[in-house]
């Protein structure tokens, strides 16, 4: 016997926040658990030496085999969270949302190809490898991909997220304002944060334990029938 439309839609309506919270938590935990050990293992002096080349790589071979489950993962949270918005989504936010979702993924992986490309190669002849200008062009080249132009468009992402939010209310109104004035700390004072790699995932983070807990609510609410 077809269930009835009501229900139908009550249960669709509370996955699909289940699976924005469970994807940005997913996409938080693998992106700062990924940048944290890049951090700790390559200086953030873009012109240094490369020396870590020569002693352990493992760390950052580890970190780069992270970020692609990471993007995954953020795909996941784009998708989930425009399928809530339904009919409320608004054109002009929903292009400037996803892409600077897609661009920031993009100068991501970009990123992590240069690195893992100057691994791959020190692994044949590290001692040629970093007293070579191939070395201090992917290292810079890396550097302002995702130091420059990734964070940039993570503030970019944030600044429109925040804006959908505000729109249709899907978080409280605080976070929305939070994640503009973390959006203009990334636009316009990167250089000025060691760490700012990790405001997007810890902002995405706050924003997806929050979907999840209203979902807990919801769901206490109206109850799933066996």
């Amino acid at each position: 016997m077809p269930m009835p439309a009501e229900k139908t839609l009550t249960r669709a309506n509370l996955r699909t926040p289940r699976a924005a919270a469970i994807a940005g938590v997913a996409f938080s935990a693998l992106l700062i658990v990924a940048f944290s050990l890049l951090r700790n293992a390559i200086p953030a002096d873009p012109l240094e030496s490369g020396a870590w080349l020569t002693t352990n790589t493992r760390a950052v071979t580890l970190a780069l085999n992270l970020i692609p489950f990471a993007g995954i993962a953020f795909l996941w949270f784009i998708g989930v969270l425009r399928d809530r918005l339904g009919v409320m989504e608004d054109r002009f936010f929903a292009t400037v949302f996803f892409g600077s979702g897609l661009l920031f993924l993009a100068m991501l992986f970009s990123g992590a190809a240069l690195i893992g490309a100057v691994v791959l190669l020190s692994a044949v002849e590290a001692d040629a490898l970093v007293n070579s200008v191939t070395f201090h062009l992917a290292r810079a080249t890396a550097y302002n991909i995702m130091n420059v132009y990734a964070i940039k468009m993570a503030g970019v992402f944030m600044i429109s997220t925040s804006t959908v939010a505000l729109y249709t209310g899907f978080t409280p109104r605080w976070m929305a304002y939070l994640g503009y004035l973390l959006a203009l700390v990334l636009l316009f004072g990167s250089y000025l944060i060691d760490w700012s790699f990790i405001v997007l995932p810890a902002w995405v983070l706050l924003v997806s334990i929050h979907i999840l807990i209203d979902n807990l609510r919801a769901l206490s609410r109206h109850p799933t029938p066996s």
